[in-house]
């Protein structure tokens, strides 16, 4: 058992989009995202189905190129194999859940690219 949280450590870089796995389980990898205002992940696509949580802030969130403005408290499911990117309309915490199968290295060159 582990008790970890997606509050502590906050620190917003306006010179880049911030990650941190917060805690890895036997099915997911949670991971937290930290976008400043504007920031910006371009389009990309994972293997396995994720979910996208929104814990603080607001994001555009664009999906199969429609846009999705998604608040506080909001949460999406989204299949394999589904480009999407995320724009921050103000500072936000993200809880993104990967797949166990997954590799946070991924998430990683998409954010380098």
């Amino acid at each position: 058992m582990s008790i970890e949280s997606f509050n502590s450590e906050l620190e917003f870089d306006a010179s880049r989009v911030k990650t941190k796995v917060i805690i890895e389980t036997s099915f997911s990898k949670e991971i937290r995202i930290l976008l400043s205002k504007g920031q910006i992940m371009k389009e990309h696509k994972t293997p396995f189905p994720i979910l996208i949580h929104i814990l603080e802030g607001e994001i555009m969130l664009g999906v199969n190129g429609t846009i999705h403005n998604m608040r506080s408290g909001e949460i999406i499911a989204l299949d394999g194999n589904v480009p999407h990117d995320l724009t921050a309309k103000e500072n936000s915490i993200v809880r993104l859940s990967l797949s166990k199968h997954d590799k946070v290295e991924r998430l990683k060159d998409v954010l380098e690219s």
